[in-house]
């Protein structure tokens, strides 16, 4: 059967290809040529288009395609009381690219503020989501993100003597978070996730030992932080994670298969959901999807590949979801493409047709699936 609750039997991580009114627009604002109302401007009139356009697509959720955000994670990370963005001397390492110099570091003590910009980013959304007759769904970096890309480091030694006063000021900064957004109407909201993967993978634990970090005993400390963070979210709040391997002009970060964490992110977590990267080989197999408990909470497999425009065959999505209910129910199963189409403002290398295709597809498999 469908779902009428979040996530949705045929869903989507959360950014879209950024359309060429938006860049013109950007690119007019760091020359100088339009003001930043100019700009909000442009990107109200794209976001009120996408998310009719999600909507006629069939999809039941629609997000602004995080077209204000240049960054999928340090654009929040950045507004949050006690972080400040930075320009280190190298950007992010992907797979033969590396991105632009831009990072977050910790320099004060961590607080939600009550005018964080994305608060009235949602609010917008929300807006064209009602007329449209579609949930508005908000995507923003999990707590762990702000600790293990920059570690020690980047925080504070002077605020945060000891991580474990970081890690509790987290979890609080967090709780603060989702309360806000709720209060603001947000009813599906969704912390992306990179640590996860990172932990599965032995190059990036070897990265995190050379930072000075000990990668030892961190899932179950993010655990009880995200747990802290969502514990109070009412029930009519689904809250989901995305586990992202490196999504960056479609190339990627890390490899490894969910073996090492699945235990403590699926069992010891409490998500509603958990969008999980399924479209190649350095994802493994389906094997560690038994540690789902039986019950409401749902994975949502990643499939369907946002990095190329070549669009997969029906059979072949449906063979690898019978695959998947080896390990899971079907009933506790559901379908979307494995990451954003542009978890940065650059976009990965295909389309926007062809990710409106890749889209349509997840709709029209999940209801041959599922049942419409």
């Amino acid at each position: 059967m469908q779902r009428t609750t979040a996530p949705f039997r045929a869903d989507e991580v959360g950014s879209l290809l950024r359309p060429p009114r938006i860049k013109q627009a950007r690119a007019g604002l760091e020359k100088g040529a339009i003001s930043a109302d100019e700009l909000r401007k442009a990107e109200d009139l794209e976001i009120e288009k996408v998310v009719h356009r999600q909507a006629s697509t069939g999809l039941k959720l629609a997000t602004d395609g995080e077209f204000r955000r240049s960054w999928w994670h340090f654009d929040f990370l950045a507004k949050l009381t006690g972080c400040e963005l930075f320009h280190p001397g190298e950007g992010i390492q992907f797979a033969g690219v590396q991105t632009r110099h831009d990072a977050v570091r910790v320099v004060g003590r961590l607080d939600f503020p009550a005018d964080h910009p994305m608060l009235a980013h949602f609010k917008f959304l929300k807006k064209q989501c009602d007329i449209a007759h579609v949930t508005a769904k908000m995507t923003i970096p999990s707590p762990a993100v702000l600790h293990f890309r920059g570690g020690r480091k980047l925080i504070s030694k002077e605020v945060y003597p000891d991580l474990e006063s970081f890690y509790t000021d987290l979890g609080k900064t967090y709780r603060k978070a989702v309360k806000a957004f709720y209060d603001a109407g947000c009813r599906y909201l969704q912390f992306d996730d990179t640590v996860w993967a990172y932990l599965c993978s032995q190059d990036e634990l070897r990265k995190s030992r050379e930072r000075g970090d000990n990668p030892e005993g961190l899932p179950e400390i993010y655990a009880r932080i995200i747990n802290y963070a969502i514990a109070e979210r009412p029930a009519d709040m689904a809250i989901t994670t995305h586990v992202c391997r490196g999504n960056f002009r479609s190339t990627w970060i890390s490899s490894g298969g969910y073996e090492p964490v699945a235990e403590t992110l699926l069992a010891g977590t409490n998500y509603n959901g958990y969008f999980l990267e399924y479209d190649s080989d350095r994802a493994g197999g389906f094997e560690p999807l038994r540690y789902l408990p039986r019950g409401n909470k749902v994975v949502v497999v990643g499939v369907i590949t946002s990095k190329t425009g070549v669009l997969e065959k029906k059979d072949d999505i449906k063979r690898r979801l019978e695959e998947a209910a080896r390990f899971a129910p079907l009933e506790q199963l559901a379908l979307s493409p494995q990451c954003g189409f542009a978890s940065t403002e650059e976009g990965n290398i295909l389309t926007e047709e062809e990710q409106w295709a890749k889209l349509r597809l997840a709709v029209e498999v999940a209801n041959e699936v599922w049942g419409k």
